[in-house]
C-alpha cells in the first residue's frame, strides 16, 4: 500500500529493481561470518574469493563470455566509463575518433565529452523516428582514426533494441573495438558477446533485481584498455579496490536467477507490457506510443500523452499508489526535456509530455487493470488545467511515432 492507503504499483523497474530474496540472501553470510578480504592468503580471505569467482562465472554465463573476460565495477557508470575512456585514451592517447549515438545514456555521452578537450572527436550518429540507429550511418562515420564505436543494446528510457550485432559486425570488418551498454538489456533479452562482435560490454546489478553499487564489464580478451582506477591491482589490475565481496555475490545470484527464468519472466512480462500498448491509446486520446513497436524491451511501454506536463502525470499518479518515471531516473530532477525525446524528432512541448512504465517479474494482471482504471481520468484532469492547447505545437506529431 503507498501513504495514502491506496494500492502500489511499481512500474519503474528500468529505474532500479528490488532485491530478490534469494539474493540478499546469498549475500548475508558476506557481511557477517564469512566477512574476508579477497585478497588475503588466510582461510577467510580464500573463501571470500571462491564466492567471487563463482560470481563471475554466473555473470560470464548471462552474457556467454569467459569468466576471465569480466571486470567487477561499481555499477554501469563506473563500467561505461572504463570502456570509452580506458579504450581511447590507451597507452596515453591523447586525439582520435569515437562514435556513439544520440540517444545514449549520460554514462557514455559524458565520457564521450569530457575526452573532446584531449582532442578527440566525438560522432553522434541520428536514430530514426522509433529511436534506432541505421548501421549504415555507422559504417559511414568510420574513420581511419575511429578507435571505438559505443552505441547502447537498449534504450533505456524508450526501450528501443539497437542492431547491435550488425553494428558490431560491421567495427569489426573496419578493425575499430565496439562497446555496448547493455544495462537494460540483461535478464530481459538474449545477449551473446560472441555472436553479436561485441568487445566490451556494461552490467550493472539493480537493474535485474541485484543490489546497487555493483556491475560488471565484459572485456574481450586481448582487447586493448587502460584501467579507471590505479592502486592494488584487483581485477587483474583492470580495477584497483578491495571487492565488494557481498555485492558482486548479489550480481553472481542475480544473474545465476535471470537466466534460471529467463523464458517464464519475460513471457509474463511482454503480455502485461502488450496490454498497456494496446489499451492505453484507445482509453486516451492524443496518446502515442514512443519507440518501436516491436523492437522493444518486453518490459517497457513509453507513452507522449499530448498537451500535460509528464511531473505532474507523475505527481498524480503517486497520489493513487503508481509508481512511473518520465525517462531516466539519473535525471529525474532536471527540467529540460529529455535528449532521447528530442533525438525522435519531437518538440520540446511534447517531449514534456512522456511516461515511461517500465514492469517487472512482481508485477501482475491487477496492477494493470488499475493503471487501465485510472489513467484516463488522470489525464482528462490534467488537461483541463493544462497551459498548454491544440493549438501549439504539440499538436503536431513531429518526428515521432504518432499511432501504434
Amino acid at each position: 500500500m503507498s501513504a495514502s492507503g491506496a494500492r502500489r504499483v511499481y512500474f519503474d523497474h528500468s529505474a532500479t529493481t528490488r532485491v530478490l530474496p534469494e539474493v540478499a540472501e546469498a549475500m548475508a553470510p558476506f557481511f557477517k561470518e564469512r566477512y574476508g578480504n579477497a585478497s588475503s592468503l588466510h582461510s577467510l580471505g580464500r573463501d571470500a574469493r571462491g564466492a567471487v569467482e563463482q560470481a563471475r562465472k554466473s555473470v560470464a554465463a548471462i552474457i556467454n563470455a569467459d569468466p576471465r573476460e569480466i571486470v567487477f565495477t561499481s555499477g554501469g557508470t563506473e563500467a561505461d566509463n572504463t570502456a570509452v575512456k580506458g579504450v581511447a585514451m590507451y597507452k596515453g592517447r591523447t586525439k582520435g575518433h569515437i562514435i556513439t549515438s544520440r540517444v545514449e545514456h549520460h554514462a557514455v555521452l559524458e565520457p564521450c565529452s569530457y575526452l573532446k578537450q584531449f582532442g578527440f572527436e566525438v560522432t553522434e550518429v541520428p536514430v530514426d523516428s522509433e529511436g534506432l540507429v541505421d548501421p549504415a550511418e555507422v559504417d559511414r562515420a568510420i574513420r581511419d582514426d575511429t578507435v571505438l564505436v559505443s552505441i547502447m543494446m537498449a534504450n533505456n528510457e524508450i526501450g528501443t533494441i539497437q542492431p547491435c550485432r550488425e553494428i558490431g559486425r560491421i567495427a569489426r570488418a573496419r578493425g575499430v573495438l565496439f562497446h555496448t551498454d547493455a544495462v537494460q538489456a540483461i535478464g530481459k533479452m538474449p545477449v551473446d558477446v560472441k555472436a553479436d562482435n561485441i568487445d566490451l560490454l556494461t552490467i550493472s546489478g539493480h537493474k535485474f533485481h541485484g543490489p546497487k553499487g555493483v556491475g560488471a564489464l565484459y572485456v574481450r580478451k586481448g582487447t586493448a584498455i587502460d584501467p579507471l582506477l590505479h592502486g592494488g591491482g584487483q581485477e587483474r589490475g583492470m580495477r584497483s579496490s578491495t571487492e565488494n565481496v557481498p555485492g558482486i555475490v548479489g550480481l553472481g545470484k542475480a544473474a545465476e536467477v535471470a537466466r534460471r527464468d529467463f523464458d517464464k519472466v519475460t513471457s509474463h512480462i511482454k503480455r502485461l507490457r502488450d496490454r498497456l500498448i494496446l489499451e492505453v491509446p484507445k482509453l486516451v486520446p492524443e496518446c502515442y506510443l514512443n519507440g518501436h513497436q516491436s523492437k522493444r524491451l518486453v518490459n517497457n511501454a513509453n507513452f507522449r500523452f499530448d498537451y500535460i506536463e509528464g511531473e505532474a502525470l507523475l505527481l498524480q499518479l503517486d497520489l493513487l499508489g503508481i509508481e512511473a518515471s518520465t525517462g531516466s531516473a539519473c535525471s529525474a530532477t532536471s527540467l529540460e526535456p529529455s535528449h532521447v525525446i528530442l533525438a525522435l524528432g519531437l518538440t520540446h512541448e511534447q517531449s514534456h509530455g512522456t511516461l515511461r512504465l517500465t514492469l517487472g517479474r512482481e508485477n501482475t494482471e491487477e496492477d494493470v487493470d488499475y493503471f487501465l482504471t485510472h489513467i484516463p481520468g488522470v489525464v482528462s484532469k490534467l488537461r483541463e488545467i493544462s497551459p498548454f492547447s491544440r493549438d501549439s505545437p504539440m499538436s503536431s506529431c513531429g518526428g515521432g511515432s504518432c499511432n501504434v
